[in-house]
């Protein structure tokens, strides 16, 4: 039985689409193999929230009920994962929206980590748990594999559900970014990118739940570690980019970044970057609803900075 987002249905290897850049091809429909072309809109919106309060969802998480949307502000009191819950005594909440962004660094995006890597043995500020790579392998790639400790990708006991990408390729150049995280995140965002940035993306960019793919680390077009680009709320979301090969990720310690390929779409990567950061779903806290600023100038100014550190 099919089941929307979730249910697999087997693609047999077909290509959807027309696909340039890093990827191969992949499939479309809901809760399929991961990578794939989606459809795209036409004119970009605005940077808005709307239709957000229909998109909140209630869940129990660390064996309490607690809604989670987009837009939201996150905050409220820390507090402990309860005896008997698994991650018991592991810190839990209090992250906010000014907190999300963290660096091509897997294990970036805590707040009070800064840039350190790895995500072993941490608390859940967002209660989201950090995605897993699903077993990269490479030299000095041990704190990748985090599947001891958070189980594999499709772990549905995750909050939020297992971990879905969805692909979005720029209009004007031959740019393929992706997004991956846990299912409710994955077609949250796809809402609201297509919202603001239809108008730079290709008419087999996601646009609809219906083209979310399951995540699988063995899949040629699905996202790698080396591919991040940008991590968020604690490194449990990433924006990648096909084609992008950072020897950081996969190397020990203190390995510089690569530079991010020439000739991307940069006004593409502004608009995902500041959508991803100012809707990306947090659990609500005290402080409740989180006006969002435009995504353009949020944008621009972490373009900016990694432009400049990288580049």
């Amino acid at each position: 039985m099919f089941v929307p987002f979730i249910t697999t249905r087997s693609n047999n290897g077909k290509q959807l689409g027309k696909r340039a850049g890093g990827g191969g091809g992949g499939g479309g429909g809901g809760g399929r193999s991961s990578g794939g072309s989606s459809s795209g809109g036409r004119s970009s919106g605005s940077s808005g929230s709307s239709g957000t309060s229909s998109r909140s969802s209630s869940s129990t998480i660390f064996g309490s009920s607690r809604t989670s949307r987009p837009y939201g502000n996150g905050g409220g009191k820390p507090s402990v994962v309860p005896a008997g819950q698994l991650f018991s005594g592991r810190s839990i909440g209090g992250g906010t929206r000014s907190q999300v962004y963290g660096s091509s660094t897997y294990g970036s995006g805590y707040p009070g980590y800064g840039l350190a890597r790895g995500v072993a043995g941490r608390g859940f500020p967002f209660y989201f748990w950090p995605l897993v790579w699903g077993g990269a392998a490479g030299a000095g790639t041990t704190y990748l594999n985090a599947e001891d400790e958070y189980g594999q990708p499709n772990n549905s006991s995750r909050p939020g559900g297992i971990e879905t990408t969805a692909a979005f390729q720029s209009n004007y150049t031959q740019t393929i970014f992706r997004i991956l995280s846990d299912n409710e995140t994955v077609v949250n965002l796809i809402h609201d990118i297509h919202q603001n940035c239809s108008s730079r993306l290709t008419s087999n960019s996601a646009a609809s739940p219906s083209q979310v793919y399951l995540y699988n680390a063995s899949t040629p077009d699905a996202p790698k570690p080396e591919q991040a680009i940008q991590y968020y709320r604690a490194s449990s979301a990433v924006l990648t980019l096909d084609g992008y090969n950072n020897s950081a990720a996969l190397e020990a310690n203190g390995t510089a970044d690569t530079p991010l390929p020439d000739g991307i779409d940069t006004t593409l990567l502004q608009c995902l970057n500041g959508t991803i950061g100012n809707g990306i779903t947090l659990v609500d806290g005290a402080e409740g609803r989180w006006t969002a600023p435009s995504y353009g100038a949020v944008g621009f100014l972490w373009v900016f900075w990694i432009l400049s550190h990288i580049i």
